[in-house]
């Protein structure tokens, strides 16, 4: 704990590292950010590994997709401590 979320930049939530890049795309040596929990699910909910590599590979362009930038707006007011459940989108294609 005590760390901050570069996509929301809440404080003092436990992060975990995102590849900007997919790993199965050549990401494992790429650029990463750390993301809180909430974040990095709904991320992986949203967008599908090859829409990550293809466009959504920086934290700017994740946050002007219209779903993040409501979710955003959302999580910033929620307390770092509550647990946040996340819904997969029904328009991500697996």
């Amino acid at each position: 704990m005590g760390d901050k979320c570069e996509l929301c930049r809440r404080t003092l939530v436990e992060t975990n590292v995102h590849h900007l890049i997919p790993k199965e795309y050549g990401g494992v040596e790429g650029p990463t950010a750390l993301l809180c929990k909430p974040c990095h699910r709904q991320i992986h909910a949203l967008f599908t590994n090859q829409e990550l590599a293809s466009f959504y590979h920086s934290l700017e362009r994740l946050a002007d997709h219209p779903d993040m930038t409501k979710y955003l707006r959302w999580i910033k007011k929620q307390d770092p401590n509550k647990r946040i459940t996340t819904r997969k989108s029904n328009q991500k294609k697996r």
